[in-house]
């Protein structure tokens, strides 16, 4: 039978040196009390220190919750994980090589539970391959206190592979909603599942000891079974959190539909204003097709279910988010990785399962850097590594890959009218330059895989052809070499002919996605022709 404690309690039992799992992308799923306790345990007393901590999605809100609570020099030694730009203390403990840094796809972070947990020898998978985590581009090691390799190329069957080694979890720290009194554990109010039940496993099978923080105390025996995600042999303590703050449901605090608790109208998000990021999510959203198995990623995409919705198509298709919700509308920024309305809610570790495997049809990415070969980055910025959350994972196996973003960055502004477009004060930076500073996706890679990438911009469309960056579609308004070749430090191939951008994308109404793919699909198809 679990023990409850107050979350100090729980705290002084974490051992020097101890490797930490967490749970949490964003501010769901994170046992905030505990890492408070944390932290205050390591001010006031010096311990627990040297943590090795391990976690799969960003866990932060931006400022100083989730893990930036242990983002103290002696606190964590060793960092693993999937994204550190949520945790701003985090990010500056690693940027100052103050610990040792190994960044790993989430989907890869997540799915390493259940080896570690069943005692085999590493997750053997193809992802990663050609990126920057793959050990002859740097391993995903963030700072020069990173010196051994973490993962290994292999091969099999003649097929190469990387494997992410397992390696003992000694604490796991995870969140749930109600614990009964033996200490079964429900994720009732939880907007997403996460990976609470793998790592719990993990961590008992190492030997290690599991900590719970919850809401709420149920009578033994009154939970139902199917509602318990982890059970009481798992759990060595709870703590229930002593107020709303140390629990929150999201960053942006609590909304029963993205439990499934209530529906919303679907006209709840709205999308962008006109202007360059409207423009890029309407082109985007024009290879939409009927009955596809959509992810939408931060940024630019994630205005994508709004405009779906507001476009009466979204439910033409299925739109889904890493950690594991399937249907409704994906949230973005602090509610990014949940979706009012879904239809199903299922673990992170089956999600990436899904994905790895080549279960989604498109996927809907930002773009932050792209070069003359196709090679995408998003996970380093100007020396600044911040990793790639899902991203690696997401984009793999997806049969369609469409990169959303502005053409430049900082500054940018434009003017729409007439069905044209035109820059009124170019960005300061460019985006599509010779070499990006990080390789988080891999234009060799696809091309090799077969798979059909695009970068929609708000002027300019390109598409990967035969290793090559084309040019396809152009704005009307926009001037070929001055707003587009003058702002790229390579020169593309340009498509013959070179298509304009539909016109109909730089007016302030659209109303004009529901026929587009109807009509792309094989039956609007045959029914147009009829």
């Amino acid at each position: 039978m679990a023990e409850f404690l107050s979350a100090d309690e729980a705290v002084a039992r974490i051992p020097d040196g101890a490797t930490i799992g967490m749970t949490g992308i964003v501010m769901c799923g994170v046992a905030e009390e505990v890492a408070v306790a944390i932290e205050r345990a390591f001010r006031d007393r010096g311990h627990p220190r040297d943590l090795t901590l391990v976690h799969a999605a960003g866990i932060g809100n931006w400022q100083k919750g989730g893990v930036a609570h242990l983002g103290h020099e002696g606190l964590v030694t060793k960092w693993i994980g999937g994204h550190t730009g949520a945790a701003p203390a985090m990010a500056h403990l690693i940027e100052e090589n103050h610990c040792q840094a190994y960044c790993i796809p989430q989907g890869v972070g997540a799915q390493l539970y259940r080896e570690i947990a069943a005692h085999r020898p590493g997750l053997i998978t193809h992802v990663g391959i050609g990126t920057f985590v793959d050990p002859r581009l740097g391993g995903g090691r963030m700072n020069q206190a990173t010196t051994a390799d973490y993962v290994k190329v292999i091969e099999i069957e003649g097929q190469e592979y990387l494997l992410y080694p397992s390696f003992p979890i000694d604490v796991a720290v995870i969140r749930g909603t109600t614990a009964d009194e033996r200490g079964n554990v429900t994720l009732d109010e939880e907007a997403v599942l996460l990976g609470q039940l793998s790592m719990a496993q993990a961590a008992k099978n190492s030997g290690g000891i599991v900590i719970a923080q919850v809401k709420y105390v149920a009578q033994a025996g009154t939970l139902h079974p199917k509602h318990v995600r982890v059970p009481a042999p798992l759990v060595d303590y709870v703590v229930v959190a002593s107020s709303p703050e140390f629990h929150p449901q999201t960053a942006g605090g609590f909304d029963p539909a993205l439990s499934g608790d209530l529906r919303v109208p679907r006209t709840a998000a709205k999308p962008p204003p006109l202007g360059a990021r409207a423009v890029v999510v309407r082109r985007a959203a024009m290879e939409l097709a009927p009955g596809a198995v959509v992810n939408l990623g931060v940024g630019y995409p994630d205005a994508m279910g709004g405009l779906a919705a507001e476009e009466g198509v979204d439910e033409m298709v299925t739109l889904t988010t890493e950690p594991g919700a399937v249907g409704g509308e994906p949230g973005a920024d602090l509610f990014f990785g949940t979706s009012r309305n879904a239809e199903a809610l299922i673990e992170q570790p089956a999600m990436f399962d899904w994905y790895d495997g080549g279960g989604l049809d498109m996927a809907f990415l930002g773009l932050a850097q792209a070069d003359q070969h196709g090679n995408v980055n998003v996970s380093r910025f100007s020396g600044h590594d911040v990793g790639p959350g899902g991203f690696i994972n997401i984009t793999q196996a997806t049969k369609t890959v469409v990169y959303c973003g502005s053409f430049t960055a900082g500054g940018l502004e434009v003017a729409t009218g007439d069905g044209r477009l035109r820059v009124t004060k170019e960005g300061k930076f460019k985006k599509f330059v010779s070499a990006v500073e990080q390789i988080t996706f891999s234009g060799a890679e696809a091309t090799r895989r077969g798979q059909r990438i695009l970068y929609v911009t708000e002027r300019a469309v390109f598409e990967l052809h035969e290793g090559r960056m084309t040019l396809t579609e152009l704005a009307p308004g926009i001037d070929l070499e001055r707003n587009v070749l003058a702002q790229m430090e390579f020169t593309p191939v340009v498509a013959e002919p070179l298509a304009p951008m539909p016109g109909h994308l730089f007016y302030e109404k659209w109303g004009k996605l529901r026929s587009i793919i109807t009509a792309a699909s094989p039956a609007g198809a045959s029914a147009a022709g009829a």
